[in-house]
């Protein structure tokens, strides 16, 4: 039985909850009370609530600069992210904790421990007093954002949390009882993380976190969005690096990619997937994402939501190769969301978003993104934030030349841009918007320099 499922799950979180309840207050006073006094101090008292298994270690520096080609990060899991010139920092020296959630799935292998719910927490000797949380994009695992987000945040003060969702791997749908649990489960582990991050900060430092903020990329960006619109109360604000769109009826993953799978089998033409929403002058992307995204994410995900459309593939497992795993379901080049059984619906129900954000939110996507489409997920949604009344709570850019995943860009670099030094721009502003209520640009498109370092500067203004 799934120790994930919501009705064993809620006595954890409830009891998270009450202690920090109980201990936020205690550690109200000067900035500098409690604070630890030298390299890890309070290492000691470190216990993440709630976590079946960790470890912790006094590290010289917690950027992957330090800790590539150690245990204590995955390069290979964050390969294909970012674009090859990226500047980052480093030299971060503090406490870094893994471990794992109690949790009845066994996709993530890392460390040798076959168990998901995997995390990591990372709490500099240098804080500044924030948490930035996260979840792995993609079906990644903890240290997918090392670089992208973890390097940035923690050199700027931040402790950093970021979680495995709770399932991994092209095999994620294999996880839960039914339909739709897998996918739902990633919500509760960051909010699981969450709330154990808190305590593990006010037990390094003394006091508790006076900012947190949950950010994203891609199916990090969807969880930025469903924290803030569900869990407000822990979170001061976010940003949403491209989320993905969930919604009952689409548009959504299920209602986007079926034109994509027609067109490798030569059911479609390139025709049909500009009519679907796909940018046009992103033609030149289209192969790339043919061979390693198009048809494996629709079956995956076909999978986890409507299983019984096709139970021969992917059946179990995506897939044992390579070949098979990115290999489409000819099936699916028929896939019709609006045709299947209300069931479906229902599956899609237990993650939909709304639009319906507490806190500040600031959301990137790139208008060459050929993933999630930016006519069909990111307008989407900002129109929804406004349609909720909360538009004055968000603030959307379109990054021109920007893809779904920056290291495109070293493949193309007079096509495309990074999308990262906007996300750093985006983060700043922020925070700005939340502890100096300086407020962020008006919504833009922002335009590709003729000429400049694309790799590593963005002005949102």
């Amino acid at each position: 039985m799934r120790l994930s499922r919501t009705s064993r799950r809620a006595p954890v979180l409830a009891a998270l909850l009450l202690a920090l309840t109980s201990t936020s207050f205690a550690g109200a006073g000067p900035a500098q009370a409690g604070a630890p006094t030298g390299h890890c101090a309070r290492q000691d008292r470190l216990d993440v609530p709630g976590a079946a298994h960790q470890r912790s270690a006094c590290l010289v520096d917690l950027t992957t600069a330090g800790l590539a080609g150690t245990p204590y990060t995955d390069m290979a899991d964050q390969a294909g992210l970012a674009a090859a010139g990226t500047r980052n920092p480093s030299g971060v020296p503090g406490v870094q904790i893994d471990g794992y959630f109690p949790d009845g799935s066994r996709l993530n292998r890392t460390h040798g421990w076959d168990h998901d719910a995997q995390f990591v927490i990372r709490l500099p000797d240098r804080w500044n007093g924030g948490l930035v949380v996260t979840g792995a994009p993609g079906t990644r695992r903890q240290y997918a954002t090392d670089a992208l987000i973890s390097d940035h945040v923690l050199a700027q003060g931040y402790a950093y949390a970021a979680t495995d969702k709770g399932n991994t791997g092209p095999d994620f749908f294999t996880d839960g009882r039914s339909p739709g649990d897998a996918v739902a489960e990633w919500n509760r582990r960051v909010t699981e993380l969450t709330l154990a991050a808190k305590i593990a900060a006010r037990q390094r430092y003394g006091r508790a976190p006076a900012r947190t903020y949950m950010t994203g990329i891609s199916n990090g960006g969807y969880l930025t969005r469903w924290q803030l619109e569900n869990r407000p109360g822990l979170y001061d604000g976010g940003v949403d690096w491209e989320g993905a769109l969930w919604t009952t009826r689409g548009p959504n993953l299920l209602t986007d990619l079926p034109v994509t799978v027609a067109r490798s089998l030569g059911q479609a033409g390139d025709e049909d997937l500009l009519a679907a929403g796909f940018a046009p002058g992103s033609e030149f992307l289209w192969p790339y994402h043919e061979k390693v995204y198009w048809g494996l994410t629709q079956k995956v995900f076909r999978a986890e939501f409507d299983p019984a459309y096709d139970r021969n593939c992917p059946g179990a497992s995506a897939g044992s190769t390579p070949e098979q795993i990115f290999s489409a379901c000819p099936s699916d080049a028929a896939y019709d969301l609006a045709s299947r059984p209300a069931s479906v619906r229902k599956a899609l129900a237990k993650v939909a978003l709304t639009g319906r954000i507490g806190k500040p939110m600031i959301t990137l996507h790139g208008d060459l993104d050929t993933l999630l489409p930016i006519r069909q997920d990111s307008d989407v949604y900002a129109g929804m934030v406004g349609d909720r009344g909360r538009a004055a709570l968000h603030r959307y850019y379109a990054v021109e030349a920007g893809t779904h995943t920056d290291a495109l860009y070293d493949t193309y670099p007079d096509r495309l841009r990074p999308i990262l030094p906007c996300y750093r721009s985006a983060f700043a502003a922020l925070t700005a918007w939340v502890e100096k209520g300086t407020a962020p640009p008006a919504d833009r498109r922002i335009p590709r320099p003729a000429d400049g370092d694309v790799v590593n500067s963005c002005a949102l203004g």
